[in-house]
């Protein structure tokens, strides 16, 4: 049988990132934490973290936090229909979460909130690019994440949520500036763009289409779809962004599209991870809602 008391302390330091932080969030000794992993260690037959600032999981330990992930997910649900199974009064559980920053900024936030708000959870969100969001949950890293990933991760549920309309646009002084002669290859190749970081690849995408083939884009990396606005219409350079995020700019002139009637569209899916949970049920029911109202039918 597994020991879950030492499978609660790997979480811990993995979750924590240090095993003296591990000791305070479980309200034990670091020597304690120390001696329950290296017996879990002893009884699997090999490492289970990787000792470090911070500390990461091995390939086992990291299948064995997922599996502590969804037991306390069941064990919550258990809880709730037999409360006296909890000497010390409710509980919260870690749920942990990715999401594409354009979905947080926009329609995703205010879903999670009114969850949480309710549930008997302790919210743990990961943001990262929409095409690498399915590599946590493939990695155990999260129970649940908003992905552009169809294909359900090894065991998970995929539904989709919808369509996120991306507009390549700029401040009009950008434009007269730099595509005065019109949007192409040779334009682009010199007009500063704005980039999330290093994984998005929404500009090379909208350019490929429009191009059809590579451009090199020179970049600014800003990693906040709010000061990718606040940028754009400093004039800063141009940048893909969610059509709803920039309706008011749009319509007051302050950003205008570098190509009229040439959105990009990128569907996006809410997986999870196949557990019979009624705090994750709960959770599919707030977002898909929240997708359908603010998303583009699929």
């Amino acid at each position: 049988m597994i020991d879950y008391a030492a499978l609660n302390a790997l979480a811990a330091v993995v979750r924590e990132g240090s095993f003296d932080r591990a000791a305070r969030a479980l309200h034990v000794t670091p020597s304690a934490v120390s001696q329950r992993i290296r017996l879990l260690e002893e009884r699997v037959g090999c490492a289970l973290v990787v000792r470090g600032q911070p500390c990461r999981p091995t390939e086992t330990g990291r299948r064995m936090c997922q599996h502590m992930d969804r037991v306390r997910l069941l064990e919550q649900e258990l809880t709730d229909t037999l409360p006296t199974l909890v000497a010390d009064g409710p509980t919260r559980v870690p749920l942990p979460v990715a999401v594409n920053a354009d979905s947080l900024a926009t329609w995703f936030a205010p879903a999670l909130a009114a969850f949480a708000a309710n549930a008997p959870v302790l919210v743990e969100l990961s943001v990262d690019d929409q095409d690498h969001t399915a590599e946590r949950l493939r990695t155990g890293a999260v129970v649940a994440a908003v992905t552009s990933a169809a294909r359900p991760a090894t065991g998970c549920n995929s539904r989709p949520l919808g369509i996120m309309r991306y507009l390549a646009a700029a401040s009009p002084a950008f434009i007269g500036r730099h595509f005065a002669a019109g949007v192409g290859a040779g334009s682009l190749a010199l007009a500063p763009s704005l980039l999330f970081n290093t994984k998005d690849e929404l500009q090379a995408h909208w350019v490929r289409r429009l191009c059809h083939r590579h451009v090199e884009l020179p970049r600014h990396t800003l990693p906040s779809p709010q000061a990718f606005v606040v940028a754009a219409q400093a004039g800063m350079g141009w940048g893909m962004f969610p059509e709803v995020m920039i309706a008011q700019q749009l319509a007051d002139g302050s950003l205008v599209e570098l190509v009229p009637g040439t959105p990009l569209d990128v569907p996006l899916h809410w997986q999870t991870a196949r557990a019979a949970s009624g705090v994750l049920d709960g959770l599919t029911r707030q977002i898909v809602a929240a997708a359908r109202a603010g998303l583009q039918p699929a």
